[in-house]
């Protein structure tokens, strides 16, 4: 069987070359927008008077009866095609004939592609975006409940200070709205047509750039042919964005796995999202969080993988290029499903107030408020209320208690300067509001950044 590029070879490609050259079995994805591509190159064409009005209507009738055959699954996808422009020219001309092989005028697969999988990308960069808003919304009804909610602040995986759960939640939308705004200024960078660069030299034929990057889309033309059918930054970016995305996605289901177990009891994972196990019939196991975790590294191996690939290619185009799309669509996939399935285990789990609000009386949560107290009260120096403080603690740990819980006398005893109103300074609510400044997380505080969220999603 002939390739449609085999008119200087004498002798047909093996069997081997085939199976290690094409790429049709997986780019075959992208046929929506190869055909709309297409529809708008012949469309330009016809305009510029390179295609007859007949021609125009025979090439988008016969692209349309290929894009059926393709939805319903008669389309015969075949590796000797190579890829999916070879694939679908070819069944084009079969059913219309010569105007199928006019198509292709001032035009080559290497902007061909680019088109294809640069629409691909902007398009699920809009789509994970939509995702990561509905994920934030229900992080939002989930903290809503919870601004009074006591829970360890911790550094060092070590009990630091008392915040509310609402707070510790909100640190995790920040993360989302970052990566909103990273897919989203990606799409604003990328979304430059490649139509009508050809092969790497622009065309000799009178197209309409401008006109094609309307038709599909594109804010503009790009500039510089050379670069434009070698670029592959929209699909590096992509992937980027995605492993920042999973890794604070990661982050949060390494929480999630700790305050599931039974040495936090922080929340129970609903049944729905959990697994057991084949031998220990009590086990709960906090699967979803885990593969999400995992999922992470998986992602990272896309992007490493492809700035691996672009890191010495000379201008313009290589065959090496082709190995851009199965990282790209396979962590387009894990990024969709990772955050349609944690945003499921957001919304179903239970959240055991009580457990985390216990957990707060372990670690001498209100030991800065102590320092502070003295600070303030007492006008004593911070590094010389640190170290009185320290004392405190250890006398706590003497006694086998939490400091926000000894007796005033013990505090008396160590510094005579400290008068029965520290206690109020000692409460672990009181020191998770008395955090007012902005960031902070009192109450209120908490509340003014989850309606800052709220806005920024109506946005």
């Amino acid at each position: 069987m002939d390739k449609m590029w085999s008119g200087r070879f004498s002798a047909s490609a093996s069997s081997l070359l085939d199976e290690f050259n094409a790429s049709i079995m997986y780019d075959r994805k992208l046929y929506k927008e190869d055909i709309e591509g297409s529809l708008v190159h012949a469309a330009m064409l016809a305009k510029q008077g390179i295609l007859t009005s007949d021609e125009l209507i025979e090439i988008t009738n016969g692209l349309s009866q290929v894009m059926k055959e393709i939805e319903s699954g008669q389309f015969e996808w075949n590796i000797h095609d190579e890829d999916l422009h070879m694939g679908i020219e070819k069944r084009l001309t079969a059913i219309i004939g010569d105007s199928g092989k006019k198509l292709h005028t001032a035009r080559s697969r290497n902007d061909q592609v680019a088109v294809d999988f640069r629409k691909y990308v902007l398009k699920k960069n809009l789509e994970i975006v939509g995702k990561l808003k509905l994920l934030m919304q229900e992080i939002i009804v989930v903290a809503n409940k919870h601004t009074q909610t006591l829970i360890p602040g911790m550094t060092h995986l070590q009990h630091a200070q008392p915040i509310n759960f609402a707070f510790h939640l909100v640190a995790y939308l920040s993360m989302f709205k970052r990566d909103i705004q990273r897919f989203e200024d990606s799409f604003k960078r990328n979304n430059i047509s490649p139509l009508g660069c050809a092969a790497l030299a622009g065309t000799p034929h009178n197209v309409d750039r401008d006109m094609t990057a309307e038709l599909l889309g594109f804010d503009e033309v790009s500039v510089n042919c050379l670069d434009t059918v070698s670029d592959r930054d929209f699909a590096l970016e992509i992937l980027f964005n995605i492993s920042t995305m999973m890794m604070h996605i990661s982050r949060l289901s390494e929480e999630l796995v700790m305050w599931s177990s039974n040495e936090f009891g922080f929340v129970e994972l609903s049944d729905e999202y959990s697994t057991g196990s084949s031998i220990m019939p009590q086990k709960k196991n906090p699967d979803v969080p885990e593969l999400l975790r995992g999922k992470t590294g998986r992602v990272y191996g896309s992007l490493m993988g492809l700035l691996t690939v672009m890191k010495g290619l000379p201008l313009a185009y290589n065959k090496d290029t082709q190995e851009d799309k199965e990282g790209v669509f396979d962590s387009v996939d894990t990024a969709e499903i990772s955050l349609d399935i944690l945003k499921e285990v957001i919304k179903t789990m239970q959240v055991k107030a009580d457990n985390m609000e216990s957990a707060c009386s372990v670690g001498h949560l209100s030991a800065t408020d102590l320092a502070d107290y003295l600070v303030k009260k007492c006008n004593i120096p911070f590094r010389e209320a640190h170290f009185i403080t320290g004392r405190a603690v250890a006398k706590s740990e003497e006694l086998n208690t939490d400091l926000s819980k000894i007796d005033f006398k013990y505090l008396k005893d160590i510094d005579d300067r400290i008068n029965e109103d520290v206690m109020e300074y000692l409460g672990l609510r009181h020191s998770m509001n008395a955090r007012t400044s902005a960031g902070g997380t009192s109450s209120q505080r908490t509340k003014e950044q989850l309606e800052y969220f709220k806005n920024f999603l109506k946005v």
